[in-house]
């Protein structure tokens, strides 16, 4: 599959309640804040926050299904701006740049409620 310049990606998803804590078994990450609601509020948070690495999953995957699979995903680096909630959606957008040589290049932000929770990423994707 061939990205072109100017061609738009776009993921939607909503993480469901239980996310952070099959997230935290498969990463080992058991941070309360993202596993212990009452402890979640205790240090001032909203509830339960999702992973940031997550999040940055949810991007890695709209790049690699507008690619054409996970193999085509050379780079990609993200800047974390906002903390992600549970039971809300997430959209993924970007936009493919023109390509350089064997790699085009997409710039991206995931948004959650009006909030850019990742902002900059920019992934390099075989063409």
């Amino acid at each position: 599959m061939s990205l072109e310049a100017g061609q738009a990606i776009e993921l939607t998803v909503t993480p469901d309640r239980y996310v952070t804590v099959r997230y935290a078994g498969a990463s080992g990450d058991f941070n309360p804040i993202h596993i212990d609601e009452d402890f979640a509020r205790q240090v001032g948070l909203p509830g339960r926050i999702v992973h940031g690495l997550w999040t940055m999953a949810q991007v890695a995957r709209a790049h690699c299904d507008a690619a054409g699979g996970p193999e085509k995903l050379k780079r990609l680096s993200v800047e974390f701006r906002g903390m992600g909630r549970l039971e809300e959606e997430i959209v993924v957008r970007g936009t493919v740049q023109a390509p350089s040589g064997e790699v085009s290049v997409v710039h991206s932000e995931a948004v959650q409620g009006g909030r850019r929770i990742i902002r900059n990423a920019v992934a390099e994707l075989a063409r």
